[in-house]
């Protein structure tokens, strides 16, 4: 970075003023690296004072109260690594003959923690030419800049400064004013503000059961300073409290216990300090209506309660989800049975309609076949023919477990397909055949009814 010689960019300007007054010099500078500003008084570096102040980095240079000795040259310094630059001002303190001198017998009454009487008498010399007269007023921790003033008639002889704040000490001083200036500063007084005692808290009463309360407040910086706070409770029908209990300044509840629930309670609280105690916070609480509403209300275990209602909620999904579970399997058992019974029905559709059947089968079909044979060849005999049952004994044998199948299969329920039962008894052409070509041809005989006995050659035929 280039290096910048310090320049001003405010100079400081000559003024005149009267004696007692204020004079300010303004000086600004520029630079690179930022100049360090000096002040001078004649040649010679300046001292600060409590009425010579400087403020503002150095930049503004401030005397107050103004008398013959600070009239001079006062002249302001810039100056930084790059170089240095000056310029002055010439403060003229204006001083006519005939001014009046200062106010004489300056007094200050302390009133209270809030406000002071200041009182004086005129000047000894030259109190004709006088418009005025004006207070000047500060803390007295405070630098002199921080003053005030204020400004006050000149017939009258004292002022009441309100807005002060307690257990504070301030300073006064007067001045006279004419149309030319103003006299010389009077004699300063300094006195105190009175202590004041805290302000009144904010008290609140919550009912903690039928023989409790709590007395709660909030602190606050508007109570001023207070030591503590002291509390009072008592029955309202008697005259004498409890208490006090004194409570740290700190303190922000109180438990009160023991209590008559059948009464009403008077609780009082106050913040004090040195100064005294301040004025009290009063409230009352009754405690019956309290037990009034525990006895008709009894109070609930809530989580208890919350803890139940979660219980049953789940009960209930559980429960749903299970029933939905349920309602499922019924629709699929009823759809896979649905699905099976038809397939069954199919299967028996299938063997019923297929002329070639297995061994057992024929089996099975030969020995009805059988049954029908006979049966019709006993009629036979009855109308005259004559048949030899061993023989066809012989050729037809049945064996005991076909007979109990043939039983079985005759007394076993047909399943409920939308086929007729009868049709189960239907036999295959070429069994009927195979059978008649064993049998050994019978002679003809003569009908009987309705019934025919079928002839040998055209048995398969006739048959069918």
């Amino acid at each position: 970075l280039l290096a910048a010689p310090a320049e001003f960019v405010q100079h400081p300007q000559s003024i005149s003023r009267p004696v007692g007054t204020t004079a300010i010099f303004t000086c600004v500078a520029q630079g690179e690296p930022p100049p360090q500003i000096t002040w001078l008084r004649n040649g010679q570096i300046l001292e600060t004072s409590d009425h010579i102040k400087l403020k503002n980095n150095n930049s503004t240079l401030s005397i107050s109260g103004i008398n013959q000795a600070d009239e001079a040259i006062y002249q302001c310094l810039a100056e930084n690594s790059a170089g240095s630059t000056q310029a002055s001002a010439r403060l003229t303190v204006l001083w006519a003959e005939g001014l009046p001198g200062p106010p004489q017998a300056v007094r200050a009454q302390t009133l209270s923690a809030t406000s002071i009487q200041v009182s004086w008498e005129e000047p000894l010399q030259n109190t004709k030419e006088i418009i005025g007269y004006v207070l000047h007023i500060r803390k007295a921790a405070d630098p002199v800049e921080m003053e005030y003033q204020e400004a006050v008639s000149k017939s009258t002889f004292q002022q009441l400064v309100t807005d002060l704040e307690p257990s504070t000490s301030y300073s006064f001083y007067i001045k006279a004013y004419t149309s030319r200036g103003a006299s010389k500063a009077s004699e300063v007084t300094v006195v105190s503000t009175l202590g004041e005692v805290p302000a009144m808290p904010s008290l609140f009463i919550k009912v903690i059961n039928s023989t409790a309360v709590q007395a709660t407040w909030e602190p606050s910086v508007k109570l001023g300073q207070h030591q503590g706070f002291k509390l009072y409770y008592r029955k309202v029908h008697l005259s004498q409290y409890t208490g006090p209990v004194l409570l740290p300044s700190n303190a922000t509840a109180y438990n009160i216990t023991q209590l008559d629930a059948s009464v009403v309670y008077e609780v009082r609280l106050l913040a004090y300090n040195q100064h005294g105690d301040g004025n009290s916070t009063v409230r009352f609480v009754s405690l019956r209506e309290t037990v009034e509403r525990t006895v008709l209300n009894p109070p609930c275990d809530c989580m208890k309660d919350e803890q139940n209602n979660k219980t049953s909620t789940t009960g209930i999904i559980i429960g749903i989800h299970i029933g939905v579970t349920c309602i499922i399997f019924c629709v699929l058992f009823l759809m896979f049975g649905y699905r099976g019974r038809l397939l069954m029905c199919k299967n028996v559709q299938e063997q019923l309609s297929t002329p070639q059947t297995g061994r057992s089968q024929r089996s099975s079909t030969s020995l009805v076949l059988n049954g029908a044979a006979r049966r019709d060849r006993d009629e036979r005999d009855l109308n005259g023919k004559q048949l030899d049952m061993n023989e066809l004994e012989r050729l037809f044998p049945a064996s005991p477990s076909q007979e109990q199948q043939d039983k079985g299969t005759q007394s076993a329920p047909s399943p409920s397909c939308p086929h007729d039962a009868t049709q189960i008894s239907t036999l295959p052409l070429d069994e009927f055949s195979i059978i008649e070509e064993q049998a050994e041809p019978l002679p003809k005989s003569p009908q009987l009814g309705s019934s025919a006995a079928p002839a040998p050659d055209h048995g398969p035929t006739n048959e069918g």
